[in-house]
């Protein structure tokens, strides 16, 4: 789980910084005083961890098996995993090139490619986080409905409802400064291990090697359909991993800059083996189209056929309560990616903001609104997860290419530079583009639409600013592409042409 900057220790005390009404860092963005550098390498690490292991860990066997089989899972795991390892290395690599970049992937964008670009990364990842708070909470939902059916699929009016009851008791929580992540993070640490534990060791005790050999293959039944199968898995994997730059996004807290990268090669390790585990021992107890047809969360349904009942209960309490304190965690990501983009002058100053308890009240109240807009789009779509998965993965890629680009540009033209780091840096921004394709056309133009939505944002600051020139040249093509594709996105959308889920 994210570490939380406003716990103390970390952050300044409120009213002394980060952009209190009235303190000089809400004046001037760069008199931000520099935080107390008090992580360690293992607090790093299980940021990093804690990230990514949320919902869509649970999500794993039903999402895999309703497009392919054995072969195409390890298959499409080989792939992310090798390209997700080429963007952990990038950032390890660009926390040792450029310390003063201590904002993560937003910062990396900006020094490369300017204001603008920055823009969109921060507005990028920021809408990604959110997005993911929605999944959260239809995960929620999908898992209470085994209890309350009218729930459904998390999708049903009912959940909506529910869904923006919790939605807007945490941004009650958070503006009043329950922030701290300490006490949450080690009963979530807990919540989310023991079930996913409990779950590979039981399955892989039931294993039947003759129904693993049955499913080996998937809907197209041997090699000639791979590519589209595996294509149809990696935006599950781009939702999976989010988190492994989280090292990077707190990397001005960190003891030691070395420790940021040790912590995202560690922290990604591990949570793959997981992913890779959790994924195939289901193809060893049940029939890959029965799997497919499970409610989400999948690893309940898969370890309830083993074991009864109990086993789906014994996972919906853990999904519960992981998913819960993960939401508070992205909800303060979310919400520190936009406020330090504030407290630089890249986002409006009203975002710098910080109530008497020492809260970013603004950045989290923006990011709540936004999250509520998000819910009711993911709820009329006809898969509410599936759907809020796939929009959160798109949203992502943006800041990831940039992050790698700018990778690729560092290597390329810093003197001494060494051949193997610009290999892997090209390959991490080959790996990304590869994504944005396999993603599809129809959620790279919901992706738009966010983004032509959040540059009125930039110009607003631009203007707060006093610039009597908001874009350069190819800033401003690049600002009415995006502009006319987030038009054209809505459009179609508003007419039907395109669907969501």
């Amino acid at each position: 789980m994210p570490h939380d900057p406003a716990e103390p220790g970390v952050a300044p005390e409120p009213g002394t910084g980060r952009g209190a009404p009235g303190s000089a860092a809400a004046a001037d963005p760069a008199a931000a005083p520099e935080p107390h550098r008090t992580v360690s390498r293992w607090s790093l690490a299980a940021i990093v961890t804690g990230s990514m292991l949320g919902a869509g860990v649970f999500s794993l066997p039903r999402t895999f098996a309703g497009s392919t089989g054995v072969v195409g899972s390890l298959v499409a795991w080989a792939v992310a995993g090798t390209g997700m390892l080429m963007l952990a290395l990038v950032f390890q690599r660009l926390a040792a090139q450029r310390p003063d970049l201590d904002a993560g992937v937003y910062a990396y964008a900006r020094a490369g490619f300017g204001r603008y670009l920055g823009f969109l990364s921060a507005l990028g990842y920021w809408a990604a986080a959110t997005m993911g708070n929605v999944v959260y909470w239809v995960l929620i939902c999908a898992t209470l409905s085994r209890w309350f059916p009218a729930l459904g699929d998390g999708g049903t009016p009912a959940a909506l409802l529910v869904s923006s009851v919790g939605l807007w008791l945490f941004w009650a929580l958070v503006v009043r400064g329950v922030t701290s992540a300490t006490a949450v993070n080690r009963v979530v640490t807990v919540a989310k291990t023991v079930p996913l534990v409990v779950f590979v060791v039981v399955v892989a005790l039931a294993f039947d090697p003759r129904v693993f050999a049955a499913n080996l293959w998937g809907p197209s039944g041997g090699w000639s359909g791979l590519l589209p199968e595996v294509r149809g898995t990696l935006l599950l994997t781009v939702f999976a991993f989010l988190g492994v730059e989280g090292a990077s996004v707190y990397s001005r807290y960190a003891r030691r800059r070395r420790d940021v990268g040790w912590a995202t090669l560690t922290g990604f390790g591990s949570v793959l083996a997981l992913f890779v585990l959790v994924t195939m021992v289901g193809f060893g107890v049940m029939p890959r189209e029965r799997i497919a047809a499970l409610g989400q969360p999948s690893v309940a349904g898969v370890l309830e056929d083993v074991v009864g009942g109990w086993g789906a209960t014994f996972v919906g309490i853990g999904v519960i309560v992981c998913v819960l304190g993960a939401y508070l965690a992205w909800t303060l990501m979310a919400a520190e990616v936009i406020h330090s983009a504030a407290l630089r002058g890249d986002m409006p100053r009203a975002l710098a903001r910080i109530n008497a308890r020492g809260g970013p009240w603004a950045a989290v109240t923006m990011t709540t609104v936004t999250a509520q807009v998000f819910l009711v789009l993911a709820a009329s779509a006809d898969d509410a997860f599936d759907t809020a998965i796939a929009i959160t993965s798109s949203l992502s890629l943006v800041p990831y290419l940039l992050a790698a680009a700018f990778a690729v540009k560092l290597e390329a033209t810093e003197r001494g530079h060494r051949a193997r780091a610009l290999v892997v840096a090209s390959l991490a921004l080959v790996y990304t583009v590869f994504l944005v394709w396999a993603g599809g056309v129809t959620y790279l133009l919901v992706s738009t639409i966010v983004y032509s939505l959040g540059t009125v944002l930039y110009v607003l600051t631009r203007y707060e600013q006093g610039e009597p020139r908001w874009f350069t040249r190819w800033e401003a093509l690049l600002c009415v592409l995006v502009v006319a594709a987030g038009v054209t996105g809505a459009v179609l959308l508003a007419s039907g042409r395109i669907e969501l889920g």
